[in-house]
């Protein structure tokens, strides 16, 4: 009888307790998630132009891109320029402290340039700048 109970204590022994270990991956999966940076994307790769007097803008909620076609991005998703203001008043709204930056080629039409500023407008947002390249 002695023999069966130091089985029973040596096969409690053998087991190994994960519970500390899942505790401490899920706290650094919140961590990681917490910390991380989410990069807004126009959806748009595009050769922007040169400036001496750029500025960094701290807070952006729209990130506009338009191609040298004259094509709006949005969110990675073309938008038509009628549709632009509609856009732009949705993702204004989620976060209304932000601006917009309009990432424009150096190729770009510049009627499809200002039909963006004038969404903004319309859309009564007054923090627009321009993307440029140092």
């Amino acid at each position: 009888m002695a023999l069966g109970k130091q089985r029973s204590s040596t096969e409690d022994d053998s087991d190994i307790n994960l519970t500390p270990m899942l505790d401490v991956v899920f706290i650094m999966l919140i961590f990681f998630i917490v910390t991380a940076t989410f990069i807004k994307q126009p959806g748009l790769d595009v050769l922007r132009p040169e400036a001496r007097s750029a500025q960094p803008k701290p807070l952006v909620s729209v990130l506009i891109a338009v191609g040298e076609a004259g094509d709006v991005w949005i969110d990675k998703k073309q938008v038509e320029l009628d549709k632009v203001r509609s856009h732009i008043e949705r993702l204004h709204a989620e976060n209304p402290k932000g601006g917009i930056v309009i990432q424009v080629d150096r190729e770009a039409k510049i009627k499809a340039v200002r039909a963006v500023l004038e969404a903004a407008r319309d859309a009564k947002v007054l923090d627009v700048a321009l993307a440029t390249e140092d």
